[in-house]
This record gives C-alpha cells, structure tokens and sequence, in this order.
C-alpha cells in the first residue's frame, strides 16, 4: 500500500491550492479526482461564466451608438460565443495539468483520476473508471469534495430544456426566451447576460420584493432598473407554483403575493437556487465525519471532528467562493505541516458581482450594520464625479464607504458599483485587514485617471477635507454618520 503525507480528494480550487501548499512544504501528496481537475472553479462555474459575462459586456458596446461612432452590422453566434468560452477554459486548465504534470515527474504529487472513498481515517480506495480499485494510506486527508446545483423534485430539470447552470453551454443557440428560477447573485449575473447579448426575452422570478436583498437598497434598486432596461421582466413576489414541460416548452405557473396567479410559456428554464455539497459515497458516515442538517461538514477553522481530516472549499458552510475555498485548502495545509501566519479570517473576503454594472464589496454593508446596531460614518460619491468614468463615457454607479464613527475612522466596509469596480477592492480589503484607518487612503496617490481615485475622495469626504463637496452636489454626494439606534446626522 503506498503511503503519502497528505491526500487531497478533490481537485478544484479549494483541493488543487491545497495540494500545492503540501507541495511546498516538501511533502509527498496524493490529489484524487474523478472528473476534470479545475473543478467548478473553471468548469460550468465561475471562469466560464465571468467569460461569458465578459463577452457579453464586449457585445453590449456594439449596441450603443451614442459614443462618437455606430456599428451598422454585427454578428452573433451563440455556438461561437461558448466555443470562445471553451477556449478560456481550455487555457486555464492546461496551466494546472501542466503544474500537476512538472510535480508529478518530480515525484512531489500524485494524481489520481478515479472516486476517492475513505475506508478508514487514513485510508482511502480509489476506483477508477474502468471499476478497478486502489487502496492508499495518508497520514493526513483534505476533502474539498465541492458541491454541485441543487435540484428541486418537483421540477423536470432534464438539462435541456430546464437547465441549471451545468447545462447552459449545452443550448443549442440563444433562447427566444427564458426564465430564471432565482435572484440571488448567480441568477441575476445569468439575466444580465442573456440580456447583454440582447437575443433572448428574460424573465427572472424572485420571491422577495426585491433582487439581491441582502444588499443595500439601493444597490438593489439601481441594478433591478439596469436589467429591466435591458428587457428583463422581474416577478416581483412571486411563488413558483409549479413548472412542468409542455409540447418542448416551459410552462410555469406563479402565485404572488397581491394574490394574482398567472401562467408563462417560455423556451427553456434556469434553475439557480443555490448547491449542495457531494457528499455521497465518501465513506464519511463510517468514518466519523460529522455534517450538519444540510449536509456540509462542520468544521472548526478546516479541521473536522477527526483530528486528521480536514475540510474546504464547498464542503464547509462558509462563503462558497473560489477564492474562499483557496484560502482554506492553503490554510489547513498550514495547520497541519506548520503554524499559519495569520488565522483564518473572512471579514476582509472580496467579492464581485458580475452584474450591469459590477459590484465590488467587501466587509460590512449598511443593512449589516444596522442590523449589527453599529454606530458607523459613511461617504458616498457618484461615478460621474470621477474623471476615469467621464473618459470612458460610463458614469453609472458609486462609491460608498462605511467606518467606525469615532477619530479612528476603521474601515467597516466598502461597496462600489459601476465600470471597473473590481479595481477597487484590494486596498480596502488590506486596510480592514491591517486595521488602519481611513486617514492612510486620503494621502496614498493614486494613479489618475482611475477609478480607485473615488476611494480616496470618499476617504477626505470623511476627514472633512473632499475637493468635491456634499453641500454642492448633496443629490449624489453625501457624508453622513449613523447612530446604533439608527438615527441619520449629516457631517
């Protein structure tokens, strides 16, 4: 039986960072996976669709004939569009068979393509595709087993005609129409998309009165005009009651909350309403493992119940994100062959909505904060005082800052939505980690003209020293701070 210090079943982000971690600490890893190595992180997830979300943001400008120039004729082929989404995938995934390659011929890890099962605490059988098994002992395990679309039983998702995000590149062209079961941040991402390309009528169903509602009001609002500008139908209050396939198309029935009930056909459905983590058949049950009413693992800081067994990524009820699931499969190699730097930590994570606009946050938003009962000053300055967004004729979206209300000033958390949002998150992202205040934002200089440049802005709005003022332009600039009892003071 071969022995290896570490084996990792999984090979998406969250497995495959891991994997390399051991590799830097000289170890000899074994890297399970039965599918594609890349995992979701690529595949059907978030590379896949960010390009598509990037090549529908290109298609979009050639629509707009306000700019100085108007393009008469342009084609669009939605066979071309997801072969060029292939082709992004295809390069990252040659990278990370080329690095698993390099460390394999070193003898450093060893990949094994087949359905890793854990037999013992430390041992795990191997079955590969042809049905023969293997059995390897590990001294330590990593699962970043990953998760998959949540199905609903009453609903025929045949990935065809009702697809989940899986089946998306299977569609044999554009959709004349399509609605989308889910208006969280996946759901919305894909409306805006299908909406960009400007082929498909969208039809996007939320239970809630409004898309996205753990965010701030009017980051919901402004994106929900956006994509019903762009033709996008929103059922607002709305209860699926059922959605069956009739004669080859969907036909869904609502309920709402005003007590309507309504009936839509449509050309195919999207089911978005969340993951499940791939639990089955890992021999977790006989080993210990222990997993919530939901089936996630729980977990304190990576480490599960079993000493050894560690897990990341999906599997865990944390923050499913690629580069989440990074930092976990990175930091419980750390835990168990040294001693991390830093502790695991989430309340400086960045994230990006690839919506119309992006949307760039990080730390708190304004709802958790008052939900929180925390005190907090907040800076908010439009996009079209930003000299980078007159230049690129785009000045939809804002800033918006929140920090501790007292001398401090700490950043609590960032927002920023519009063209180039995601430029902006990293500084805030380190200050919120190194606990400094906003007072080192308002001297850093920024390269001009930039986006980032309305961070700073915010932050001299804050100290009381902006070039643009509130009291000018107070329909969309402000500075204000916030009472734990929720009462509003303008600065």
């Amino acid at each position: 039986m071969e022995r290896f210090d570490l084996c990792v079943i999984g090979a998406g982000p969250s497995g495959f960072a891991a994997a390399i971690r051991g590799v830097d600490f000289g170890k000899k890893v074994a890297l399970i996976e039965k599918g594609k190595v890349g995992g979701a992180g690529i595949f059907n997830g978030a590379l896949s669709s960010k390009t598509l979300w990037e090549l529908s943001e290109s298609y979009k400008i050639t629509r707009q004939t306000n700019l100085g120039f108007t393009v008469y004729e342009s084609e669009l082929s939605y066979s071309a569009v997801i072969n060029e989404m292939h082709r992004a995938v295809g390069e990252k995934y040659s990278q990370i068979k080329e690095e698993i390659g390099y460390f394999q011929k070193k003898n450093k890890l060893h990949q094994f393509t087949g359905h890793g099962k854990m037999l013992s605490k430390n041992e795990i059988e191997i079955e590969f595709a042809d049905g023969t098994k293997q059995t390897i002992w590990a001294e330590n395990i990593v699962l970043a087993i990953g998760s998959r679309p949540r199905f609903l039983p009453h609903i025929p998702i045949d990935e065809k005609i009702i697809v989940t995000s899986d089946g998306i590149s299977a569609l044999p062209d554009f959709p004349k129409s399509i609605v989308i079961l889910g208006a969280g941040v996946i759901g919305c991402e894909f409306a805006t998309i299908f909406s960009n390309f400007g082929k498909t009528k969208v039809f996007l169903i939320d239970k809630e009165d409004r898309i996205l509602p753990f965010e701030d009001e009017d980051i919901s609002h402004t994106l929900a005009s956006n994509l019903e500008a762009n033709g996008v139908v929103i059922h607002r209050g709305s209860s699926l009651e059922s959605m069956d396939i009739v004669d080859g198309n969907v036909e869904y029935v609502l309920n709402y909350k005003d007590g309507r009930r309504e009936t839509y056909t449509v050309e195919h459905a999207l089911i978005s309403v969340g993951r499940v983590p791939n639990s089955e058949n890992l021999g977790l049950e006989a080993v210990g493992v222990q997993l919530n009413e939901r089936g996630y693992c729980d977990d304190d800081k990576t480490q599960t119940n079993i000493e050894n067994i560690y897990a990341v990524g999906d599997f865990t009820a944390d923050i499913a994100l690629v580069n989440v699931g990074e930092l976990e499969g990175r930091f419980a190699v750390e835990r168990i062959f040294g001693k991390p730097k830093r502790d695991l930590a989430y309340e400086n994570i960045s994230t990006i909505m690839f919506l119309n606009p992006e949307v760039a946050s990080v730390g708190l938003n304004e709802t958790q904060a008052k939900k929180k009962k925390i005190p907090y000053r907040l800076a908010k300055l439009d996009y079209r005082y930003i000299n980078r967004a007159i230049a690129m004729r785009n000045t939809h979206g804002f800033f918006k800052i929140l920090v501790t209300d007292d001398d401090d000033m700490k950043i609590l958390g960032m927002r920023v939505m519009g063209a180039h949002a995601s430029s902006t998150i990293e500084a805030i992202a380190l200050m919120i980690s190194t606990n400094i205040g906003i007072e080192y934002l308002a001297e850093l200089i920024f390269p001009h003209p930039s986006i980032p440049e309305g961070l700073q802005e915010c932050a001299r709005m804050l100290m009381g020293k902006s070039i643009v003022k509130p009291e000018v332009f107070n329909l969309d600039v402000c500075c204000f701070r916030v009472s734990a009892d929720g009462k509003v003071e303008n600065m």
